[in-house]
This record gives C-alpha cells, sequence and structure tokens, in this order.
C-alpha cells in the first residue's frame, strides 16, 4: 500500500561487499595509555598493617607510577583477589593514574586494544597488540542504523522525533562495535577481557549517536556540538564487551559535522606536519575537505550524500561480489570493457565504477558538460526508454540480473551533486587560504573510495582539482588507522587535541561564494573549463 524499506541482514546475503579496511598510517613510537607490571606484593603482617589497596599503590608507585586511583567495582573484589593469587599478581593502569585490572599470576605479554571508525555506512574496528603495535584482526560490517535513513540527516530526525529513537541509535551502533570485538577475538584466539581501551572516530553525528547525546542541535544554526574535546569513558557504562573498566577513549571533534574521523584523517596523512600545502578530501555520505600545512588548516563538511556508495543509482550497488568497479569505453566503437569485484557476471556498478562510467561517457563525447546526452551519438548502447535516454553499460546476457545494466540521466545528475559538493568545499577553502591548484603540494583523497577510484576519472569529472597524477594519493580509511595511531601513542592523543582546538572550520552555508560555486561545480569537470586545462586538452587533441 505504500513504499517500504527491506532490511536483508549479512548472513542472508549472496555477497558481501568490499570494504575499505585499511588506510595510510604513519609510525609511531610505541606509547600506550596501558601499562602492565607483574609483580608479588608483600602479605600484611601484625607489623605491616597496611590496607590492600595502599599496599598495592605504594609498590606500583614506587617501581612506575605516580599517584593511583582505582575503581569502587575493582576495589569491591581486590581483597579476594589479592588472597585468591596468593599476592601474585599482573596490574593494569590506564594513563599511569587509574588501576583497571587485578590479575592472577604474569600477564604483562597480553594487553591488547581496539581502534572503531564509526563510519555512516560501515564500521571497521582494528584489534591491536598493545605490546608491538601490530593490527591482529581487523573486522567490518554495514552500519545498522541505515535502516533509520542513509544520511546523517535523516538519522538526527528519528532519533529526535521517535520516542527512544536515540537510545536505539546508540544501542545498535554499540551492539555492532560487540560484534566485531567478538569476531576479532575469536579470530585472534584471545580474550576481550583482555582488551584494557578502545578509541572511537566517527562524525560528529556518529560520535553523539554513540555516546547517547542529543544531536538535534547539529541540524540548527549555528549547528553547535554538545562538546569538543575528547572523551574517556568506561566499558561497563557503554556495556562494551571487553575488560569491564577498559577506557573508551573517543576523539575530539572539530565543529557540528567535522568529527573526529576527520581527525584521525589529518593524524594519519601528516598534513599538520608538512611544510607544503596540501588539500584532503574525504569523500564519504558525510565528506570533509582540508586545505593547509603545519602553519595553518582550515576545514569544512561536504553533504556528498550517498550516490558514491552506490545509492539513488538505478544499478547502483556497494561493492560487493559483481559489482562493477573498472570500465572503459572506446571513443570510436563506444564498446564497454569493465571488470568486476570478484569477477562473474555483473549485477550492479559500484562507486568506483559509476565515476567511471561518467568521466568516460564524458570524453567519448556520450554526454556533455552538463551531463546530458547527446543524441546525435550512433551507437545501439544509447537507447531511448519513455522517451528518456540511457547508456547500456552491460547488456542483460552478460549480466546476473537477467536485464541490461545502465546509465541514466538520473544516475548521472546524482553523481554530478556530490562530487559538486565535495569540489565547492575545496574551491571555497582554496580561496580562504588564498591557493590556487599549482599551489598545491599533494591531494589525499581518503574514505569509502579507499584506493580503487581512478585519479583520471576523478579530474575528469571535478571530483578533485586539476593536478598531476602524481601529486594524487588514495589513502584509503585513514580514520581507523588514525584511531589506530591515539591507541598506541599518548602523544598522538595530545597532537588529537592540539588539532581539535587549532584546525578552522568554515561554515560552507555562510561563504559568500556558495551557492555560485555549488552551480559552476556541478558542470563536468567545472562551467569554466580554464580551471581543468588538462581535461580541457584533452579535447583539443
Amino acid at each position: 500500500k505504500g513504499d517500504i524499506v527491506v532490511l536483508i541482514p549479512p548472513e542472508s546475503r549472496v555477497g558481501i561487499r568490499k570494504i575499505q579496511v585499511e588506510g595510510m598510517e604513519r609510525p609511531v613510537k610505541l606509547n600506550p595509555a596501558i601499562k602492565k607490571l607483574h609483580f608479588t606484593l608483600s602479605k600484611p603482617t601484625l607489623y605491616d598493617v597496611r590496607p590492600d589497596f595502599e599496599r598495592l599503590a605504594d609498590s606500583l608507585q614506587r617501581q612506575l607510577f605516580g599517584q593511583l586511583e582505582i575503581d569502587h567495582e575493582l576495589l569491591r573484589v581486590l581483597p579476594d583477589i589479592l588472597r585468591d593469587t596468593r599476592w601474585d599478581i599482573t596490574v593494569a593502569v590506564w594513563n599511569n593514574r587509574r588501576i583497571i585490572s587485578v590479575e592472577e599470576g604474569n600477564t604483562e605479554n597480553a594487553i591488547y586494544g581496539f581502534s572503531v571508525d564509526i563510519g555512516t555506512s560501515k564500521i571497521v574496528g582494528y584489534l591491536v597488540d598493545l605490546t608491538s603495535g601490530n593490527v591482529i584482526s581487523i573486522k567490518s560490517l554495514e552500519n545498522p542504523q541505515i535502516m533509520h535513513g542513509e544520511d546523517i540527516l535523516s538519522r538526527i530526525h528519528y532519533a529526535t522525533t521517535n520516542k527512544g529513537g536515540l537510545k536505539k541509535l546508540q544501542s545498535m551502533v554499540i551492539k555492532a562495535i560487540n560484534t566485531l570485538i567478538y569476531q576479532a577475538c575469536q579470530e585472534a584466539g584471545i580474550y576481550p577481557d583482555k582488551i584494557y581501551e578502545i578509541t572511537i572516530v566517527g562524525n560528529t553525528a556518529m560520535h553523539h549517536f554513540f555516546l547517547g547525546i542529543q544531536p538535534k542541535h547539529l541540524t540548527l544554526a549555528p549547528y553547535v556540538p554538545a562538546i569538543k574535546r575528547s572523551v574517556d569513558i568506561k566499558a561497563n557504562y557503554l556495556k562494551i564487551k571487553v575488560n569491564p573498566l577498559a577506557n573508551i577513549h573517543v576523539l575530539p571533534v572539530i565543529a557540528g559535522f567535522v568529527g573526529a574521523d576527520a581527525i584521525a584523517d589529518v593524524l594519519a596523512t601528516g598534513i599538520y606536519e608538512i611544510n607544503n600545502i596540501c588539500l584532503l578530501m574525504d569523500v564519504g555520505t558525510n565528506g570533509e575537505v582540508f586545505v593547509g600545512n603545519k602553519e595553518d588548516i582550515v576545514s569544512c563538511s561536504c553533504a556528498a550524500g550517498p550516490a558514491f556508495e552506490g545509492m539513488h543509482i538505478r544499478y547502483g550497488m556497494k561493492a560487493g561480489t559483481g559489482a562493477i568497479e573498472r570500465l572503459r569505453i572506446d571513443p570510436e566503437t563506444y564498446e564497454v570493457e569493465y571488470e568486476t569485484v570478484d569477477g562473474g557476471k555483473p549485477v550492479g556498478v559500484c562507486g568506483s565504477g559509476i565515476v567511471d562510467a561518467v568521466a568516460e561517457m564524458f570524453k567519448c563525447g556520450i554526454i556533455n558538460q552538463r551531463g546530458g546526452f547527446n543524441k546525435d551519438i550512433q551507437t545501439k548502447r544509447l537507447r531511448y526508454v519513455n522517451g528518456e535516454p540511457e547508456f547500456v553499460i552491460a547488456w542483460k546476457h552478460e549480466t546476473g540480473l537477467g536485464g541490461n545494466i545502465t546509465i541514466s540521466r538520473k544516475d548521472i545528475e546524482e553523481i554530478q551533486l556530490a562530487k559538486a559538493a565535495m569540489h565547492t568545499g575545496a574551491a571555497i577553502l582554496m580561496k580562504e587560504k588564498n591557493v590556487t591548484e599549482d599551489d598545491l603540494n599533494h591531494v589525499y583523497i581518503a574514505g569509502a573510495f579507499g584506493r580503487y577510484i581512478n585519479p583520471e576519472s576523478a579530474r575528469f569529472i571535478g571530483l578533485i582539482p586539476d593536478v598531476p597524477t602524481e601529486k594524487i594519493s588514495f589513502v584509503g580509511n585513514t580514520a581507523v588507522s588514525g584511531a589506530k595511531m591515539v591507541l598506541t601513542s599518548k602523544e598522538m592523543r595530545e597532537a588529537a587535541q592540539m588539532l581539535s582546538m587549532n584546525i578552522r572550520y568554515v561554515e560552507l552555508m555562510a561563504a559568500q561564494d556558495f551557492r555560485k560555486e555549488f552551480i559552476n561545480s556541478i558542470f563536468l569537470p567545472y562551467r569554466d573549463m580554464n580551471k581543468y586545462p588538462r581535461v580541457a586538452g584533452y579535447f583539443q587533441r
């Protein structure tokens, strides 16, 4: 009787999408917030009647730590633990000040942490050995919140207009994180209670959902988050199934829609330590852009939407088995060559394939700068259905659908709007910094595309500025790799806090040229082709 949304659980799907789980990461000196120390306490006697905690604290302070504290939950059972273990114990301490675990025997080598990137569409987790800094298991899954909205605004609306909506969104993401932890620990053969710290990143909305913070004001001018600095909270408070007193460290945010994941991007790429001007773009449903160097960095948020994830595209899909991920069109015959994820017959087109398709159609003259079809093209692949043109990229006898896979005018418009949002953000920040494309020493592309997108295709549609290919790096999921850097290094934790305070935020909607720049950016690659000399040169051959 009306529109419905059907969620198919991952375990019931034929194919699981290929999620970018790794990203560029700079080496850091190993210095986690968790330390362990094994020793044997002297037993109480009539001549030494120090209470149990003071006896424990005195030994730790002499050997390694300063003034220590202990949680009530652990203090309640401390007397029994000490006597049951015959005073032979290993103590885990967080941040040199809080005792979070007292264990029997020597467990100094069993110190693990977990890093999580809560993306709008996906959640990725790293299980890390904190004695070496090595990742020992990587797990990922779709963000289950998607059933309450593909984009951030839809989820905030759900959280604020439905009774218990926020609590449900929080519960869903925590359940997902517990699933990742369980799967990673099973694979690595360790017990979850040996995880003593978790670092969390996500955009500001995901940050608020995870912490159960009212997100309503993120959507109301002037778009202010509840907190900017980092948050530390105990695992048992959030019902995360690791060591009950493990610390959950949520990285700081920058502004209403530039969150902790963006801080992690900057940490992982290291643009805050570089002399030359860099452009960093995290391309996703909620995109973030940075321009700057060690002297000054400006940032903004871009509502690119889910088109690059394959949503709102007729035959769009995520990068699962059978998705067309690479595509080339012969400029003379208009015949199409493509590659699919895991090989086999195509069943749809994922983000990188859609970008390739639009770029190739533009290069071959099948579509014009406005994204409209050229009706003079002579090829059977250009068809009209109910008077609307579409281009066939895979015939029905080639596909696993039993029908053609096509690109329509509406599909092209979705990509134009998504890329225009990202390009507009970059253009306005470059104006803010008074730099041009020639001033950019390097362009880093992070996020959903990972390393799969063709840089030439990205340039041809205007997703990125017209810079030489050798200046472009696709750095993958730097959000989770940045979170891992913070997990393994207290210095990176301090750097994250510094970046949160020092990176300048630009509200695009308040920018004087926003509307004009956005309209110009809808064109392929841009209204003024002089801004894209390399693309213009291709057509002048």
